[in-house]
């Protein structure tokens, strides 16, 4: 049986801790709740679930406005963000639709589970049509691996994302910030913001 060095044994040891410092990287959280205090760039977060949080925001963090719009503005073309209830026929009844810049085209594109409910999903695709109906519209929505049936009711709260900077991020804002990296002195850094305008963000 081989002997197995110290030198070998610490190549181990380092290997094992890069790829649990690779993991830690990698490793994303998201947040929704409101501003209670702005520091330079620490904000202290009472998130929806009552904790205290701090979150560092670098210098060219990103800051977007979300801005309450209605089902008449979701057109065939727009890049969306449908939070939704999986229904019994296979389709989708929305909580939240989010309208994406066009720079945002293809953001998360596709379909996943989600957490804004026990339950939830995300689809984010391209609008391909949309009929109104006497219980609200129903939106097709297509991504690349497939396509969604919507129903939207008339009590769906619909938002667009806007250009916004840091002046709006401030104590009262509602927030929510979807790829926060925790941090080792237990903060979280955030390379972007998306701010509630006189709302709470949907999604």
């Amino acid at each position: 049986m081989g002997r197995i060095t110290c030198g070998a044994l610490g190549a181990v040891a380092i290997g094992l801790a890069f790829i649990a410092t690779s993991a830690a990287a990698q490793e994303r959280v998201r947040v929704r709740g409101t501003i209670e205090q702005v520091d330079g760039n620490v904000l202290t977060v009472k998130t929806r679930e009552g904790q205290d949080m701090k979150i560092k925001l670098p210098d060219n963090a990103r800051v977007l406005g979300i801005e309450k719009i209605s089902i008449d503005d979701v057109k065939p073309g727009n890049f969306v963000g449908v939070s939704a209830m999986p229904q019994t026929d296979g389709s989708q009844k929305a909580i939240a639709i989010h309208i994406f810049l066009e720079s945002q085209r293809g953001t998360g594109e596709g379909f996943r589970p989600w957490d804004l409910q026990p339950g939830s999903t995300m689809t984010n695709a391209a609008v391909d049509t949309t009929v109104a109906g006497v219980d609200g519209q129903t939106v097709t929505v297509k991504y690349k691996d497939g396509e969604k049936k919507v129903i939207v009711p008339p009590t769906t709260p619909i938002v667009a994302y806007a250009q916004a900077d840091k002046s709006e991020v401030k104590p009262g804002a509602q927030i929510i910030i979807f790829a926060a990296q925790p941090q080792p002195d237990g903060s979280l850094l955030a390379p972007a913001i998306n701010v509630g305008r006189d709302l709470t963000p949907p999604m």
